[in-house]
């Protein structure tokens, strides 16, 4: 996944492994508005914006532990994901929920890295400086990962999405990995 900022929105692409480590076909591109009341955004099959692929929007305008309901194109509920406000005081930590087939809890790989970005965000000056460590999160269910998310260190974001279960649906994880970057600092 590659972030494209813009002066009003955020745009990601999301795009299939070529299988030699790169950049493959593009499967999902979303764009999110920076200054949004309450938290909605669609994820598209292509860059024209002709087909919906998924959604995600937030129970509520200003909740800091809001839920964020995945609907496919049609609306029906795919699934959804929160973040837990009280664990992510110290170490970022989301809920994922795909109904009827697994609940996971995400949080960032590395302890260290997590203080260290908090830290960051309160020292006068550095807090107007991009935080450049790469972070990850790790999703486990019933004691095994299922996606890990990872950040790619370069000048825009950058991210490796990686699905360890098929019976996940990817729409889920690309909606949930949108919103790693786009709410993270919320």
């Amino acid at each position: 996944m590659r972030q494209r900022m813009t002066f009003m929105v955020n745009r990601y692409e999301i795009r299939a492994d070529d299988g030699r480590g790169g950049e493959g076909e593009l499967v999902a591109f979303a764009q999110q508005k920076r200054v949004a009341f309450k938290e909605q955004v669609t994820l598209y099959t292509d860059a024209d914006k002709t087909e919906v692929l998924a959604a995600f929007r937030a129970r509520k305008a200003l909740d800091l532990a809001s839920g964020y309901d995945v609907t496919d194109a049609s609306g029906a509920p795919i699934g959804l994901f929160r973040k837990d406000f009280r664990k992510s005081l110290a170490r970022s930590t989301w809920h994922l929920e795909q109904p009827g087939h697994l609940a996971g809890v995400g949080h960032e790989r590395s302890k260290p890295i997590a203080l260290l970005r908090r830290l960051w965000e309160f020292i006068p000056l550095l807090e107007n400086i991009p935080f450049f460590f790469p972070y990850h999160f790790d999703f486990a269910a019933d004691g095994r990962n299922v996606v890990s998310v990872e950040r790619k260190v370069s000048l825009r974001d950058r991210y490796v999405i990686k699905i360890e279960d098929e019976r996940l649906d990817r729409r889920l994880v690309f909606a949930q990995a949108v919103a790693l970057d786009a709410l993270q600092g919320r």
